[in-house]
Parts: structure tokens; C-alpha cells; sequence
């Protein structure tokens, strides 16, 4: 696991940060097969315990940078549950600036998704496995990698800055429940706001355009996710008997569904809106290696690939409820229930997005079926502010960190609690960084960090932290 030194024009004094990033770079790598063991989970159907052993883990790390004046392992309240229910476990660990640097926190987050079928996984899912370059594991690459990335670098900040030189303010915010809605997001920064005000935040959990080429995420697309149950029925019937004159919930859903999508595959929602910007090069045969698309399968929608994944809304069945077809009878079915996840373009608030979808389902009810409407989570997008001094040393940094430019990137994702941190901390510059590459697979089986990639965010992000420490604030 090595990796020649980046072409970038790295000056003198940052030659030592890069060597110390090397050197500790075998511990990084072991210390994430330790985390990724730890199956933090935020569902409630899954073991809670192992996200208070996972923020305990973190917190070691922390503390064993030898930088921070406080480490803290801290819970709030949730922002929709009951008096007194309280969030995961995330960790806060705080250094004071000193002699007028700025102050520089440092996010990822430490739970991680379900893993889902462990059939459909070519080795254990909680079983760190190196093969052809890369790290199979959950979590791997989203966000225990964003996690050690930030205490990576720190360690080669202590050991190259040492503590007395180091003035630059850092908190470390590692939350337990991004991958489960954050929910505890916003009362967590209001009860702890004074110790994470910051002047720049580093979120760790984007990605880059290749494994090569780094990125600044400068746009994600916000979401709406809903469970939607269509009645037609109030009791089974035979279908036989009965079908031809009744409609059954799920011929009523199946209709309903398609006047969603247009011929081609595009979101046909009046009041959904797309963002115009361009697009880098991006063909087809990328859009196939990248994403497994089958032979013969065409891409959905029209415009640029990128555009359709940046910048216009998308509307994805991710669950259904009804018979499994081990358990199919000839029976007229009387509801079913379907989960829409949502992605709404850069610039839309997502309560908007969500009434006209829920306007354009409810005029569209075939037959007079019965909607109802529940569960619905909402996360706005973001578009980052690209005109600060922080956006072009966090470029300056990738460059000699990777040896190659970076790109600006959209996300056709979201991460809501951007949105979060804009609003309780409105003079703080976002950047917004990552170790995922598109054969990262994140949130699904086989889920990967391509570990040269991994070495180069650490270096990328070490750089950034030393040459900030340098920096006075005016």
C-alpha cells in the first residue's frame, strides 16, 4: 500500500505533513478495520448498543491525538420525539484557537447503514477485506473513512506542528444517526453551539468524481421521502369471483405510480422545478461502468447524465408492503403501501417539492382510490458559497494532495444538515469533501474504499489544516 508522492507544487514546509501522513498511514488503515467491526446502526430494529461502543471508539481516537482540551461523548434531544427521547450517541471534541487563527471543525459521522441481504455480499459485511486495491466492508468508505481521514490527519498535525506551535481552533463532531435522518441534528448544535462555532467546517462525507480526481461538492439535491398507502378495499376479496369489476389497491397503485415518471423517464410533476448549470464531461459507457446498467437497459431521462443526476428532481420506489409471492392467493387486494424517496434540484425548498407531489397524487387517485399520506421526512438541498477564501485553499490543498485538480461536483444525493449548520453558524465557509469514488457502491452490498484515495483525502486534508494553522483571521 504505497503511493509515490503527488505531482502537486507542495512547498518546503508542507513536505513534513505529507511525510507524516505516510508514516501513519498503516495505523489509519488498521484503526478503520477496527471501526468498521463495530455495526453502529441507528434503526431502533437493530442493536443500540453498538452505536454507544462505536462514539466510544471515536472518542479514543480523539483523545489519543493528544490535541483537544475537551472529548465528550453527548446525546440531545430529538427534534420530533417525544419530552425527554434523546438522539445516538455523537462525539465533540474542542481545542481553543490561539494567537487569531481561525477555528476549523471537522465533521463525519460514525453510523452506518444496514447492510441489508449478506448473501448478496462477496465477503462479510462487517469484515474488513482487502482485495484489488480497495476495502469491502459497510461503512468503509461512508463515513468511517470521513472519520479517519479527520483523525489521520491530526495525528500528523500533532506530530509535525506539535501542540505548543498549534494554534488553530478545532472541534471534531462525529454524530450517530446521520444515516438514520439526523435527527437530533439541529437541538444537538443549539445545546452545544458556543463550543462548535466555527469559522470553516469540513463535512467528510461527499465524494469525488473518479478515484483519481478530487472534488468540492458545491450542490446536493434535497429529498422527500414518504410512505404512501392506496385503499380500495375493506376487506380481501376473490379475484375471480369479483376481479374485472372491482379495482384492487394494487392496480390502482401501479396506475397511479406511472403518471409519475414520462416516456422517457423523467419526473413529470408540475411544480417540480430543475436547476440550469453546466455539467462536466460525463458519457454513457462512464454512466454503464459505474453503475451496473444491464445490457440492452437504456438510461432514464433527457439532457446531460449529469444533469439528470445533479440538478433535476427524481421520484424512486424504494419499498412496497404487500403479499410476498411465496404467500400469493387469487385475491383482490384491498391496500398497499409504498415508500417514494424523492430528490428534489438545487434551489427547491423541499416542503414545496413535496406539496406538489402530494397535489399530483391526490388528483390522480384512479378510481376514487383512498390516499393516505405519513412517515414523511423532508431535508432541503444546498448549494455552497464558492466566493470565500476557505473554497480556494481547500482547492490548493486536493491539488497537492491528489497531484491533480479538482473538479467542483454536484451530488445527486443530500445531506440535509447542511442546511443545519448554515443557519446556526452563518459565518462559517462549508466545504464539503469526501473519500467515496463511484465504485464506492455506498448504502449498498459490497460497499468499498479505494484505499489510494483514502491516503490522498488524509493528505489533501492535512495540508488544509497545516496551512490554516499559518493563517491569521483578519
Amino acid at each position: 500500500m504505497t503511493s509515490a508522492t503527488p505531482q502537486g507544487s507542495v512547498p518546503p514546509e508542507d513536505q513534513l505533513l505529507i511525510e507524516s501522513v505516510d508514516g501513519g498511514f498503516p495505523a489509519a488503515v488498521n484503526d478503520l478495520g477496527a471501526l468498521v467491526r463495530i455495526p453502529g446502526i441507528a434503526w431502533p430494529a437493530f442493536d443500540q448498543s453498538q452505536l454507544q461502543r462505536s462514539a466510544e471508539a471515536v472518542a479514543s481516537l480523539a483523545r489519543g491525538t493528544g490535541l483537544f482540551d475537551t472529548v465528550d461523548i453527548k446525546r440531545a434531544p430529538l427534534a420530533d420525539g417525544d419530552d425527554g427521547e434523546l438522539g445516538q450517541p455523537a462525539v465533540l471534541a474542542v481545542r481553543q484557537a490561539k494567537a487569531g487563527r481561525p477555528t476549523v471543525m471537522l465533521y463525519a459521522h460514525h453510523d452506518v447503514q444496514p447492510p441489508g441481504d449478506d448473501e448478496l455480499w462477496d465477503t462479510p459485511p462487517f469484515e474488513p477485506t482487502v482485495r484489488d486495491g480497495r476495502i469491502y466492508a459497510r461503512g468503509a468508505a461512508d463515513d468511517k473513512a470521513g472519520v479517519m481521514t479527520h483523525i489521520a490527519s491530526l495525528r500528523a498535525l500533532a506530530e509535525t506542528v506539535g501542540d505548543d506551535d498549534l494554534d488553530l481552533g478545532l472541534v471534531l463532531f462525529v454524530e450517530g444517526e446521520e444515516e438514520h435522518g439526523s435527527r437530533s441534528f439541529g437541538p444537538f448544535l443549539a445545546e452545544n453551539a458556543e463550543q462548535m462555532r466555527s469559522d470553516v467546517i469540513v463535512v467528510a462525507d461527499s465524494g469525488n468524481f473518479d478515484s483519481e480526481t478530487p472534488a468540492v461538492t458545491v450542490s446536493l439535491r434535497g429529498n422527500a421521502k414518504f410512505h404512501l398507502t392506496v385503499r380500495t378495499l375493506d376487506h380481501a376479496s376473490h379475484s375471480g369471483m369479483f376481479g374485472g369489476a372491482v379495482p384492487d389497491a394494487m392496480m390502482a397503485t401501479v396506475r397511479l405510480l406511472s403518471t409519475l415518471w414520462d416516456e422517457h423517464g423523467s419526473v413529470a410533476v408540475e411544480g417540480l422545478v430543475a436547476r440550469e448549470a453546466e455539467t462536466p464531461p460525463y458519457d454513457e459507457a462512464q454512466l454503464r461502468d459505474e453503475t451496473g446498467l444491464l445490457d440492452g437497459v437504456r438510461p432514464a431521462g433527457d439532457g446531460t447524465i449529469l444533469s439528470r443526476i445533479w440538478n433535476k428532481p427524481t421520484v424512486t420506489v424504494t419499498g412496497i408492503d404487500f403479499t410476498p409471492v411465496a404467500s400469493a392467493s387469487n385475491t383482490l387486494s384491498p391496500e398497499v403501501t409504498v415508500v417514494l424517496s424523492c430528490r428534489i434540484a438545487p434551489g427547491q425548498a423541499s416542503a414545496d417539492a413535496y406539496a406538489a407531489i402530494e397535489r399530483h397524487l391526490r388528483q390522480r387517485a384512479p378510481f376514487g382510490a383512498q390516499l393516505e399520506f405519513s412517515e414523511v421526512d423532508l431535508g432541503d438541498s444546498v448549494l455552497i458559497d464558492t466566493d470565500g477564501w476557505a473554497i480556494g485553499a481547500v482547492r490548493e490543498a486536493l491539488a497537492d494532495g491528489y497531484g491533480k485538480d479538482p473538479v467542483d461536483y454536484g451530488v445527486g444525493g443530500s445531506i440535509p444538515f447542511i442546511s443545519d449548520l448554515v443557519e446556526r453558524f452563518p459565518g462559517a465557509q462549508i466545504l464539503v469533501t469526501g473519500v467515496e469514488d463511484p465504485h464506492s457502491r455506498a448504502h449498498s452490498p459490497n460497499e468499498s474504499l479505494h484505499i489510494d484515495t483514502f491516503r490522498h483525502a488524509i493528505r489533501s486534508e492535512t495540508l488544509l489544516l497545516g496551512r490554516m494553522n499559518r493563517r491569521e483571521m483578519p
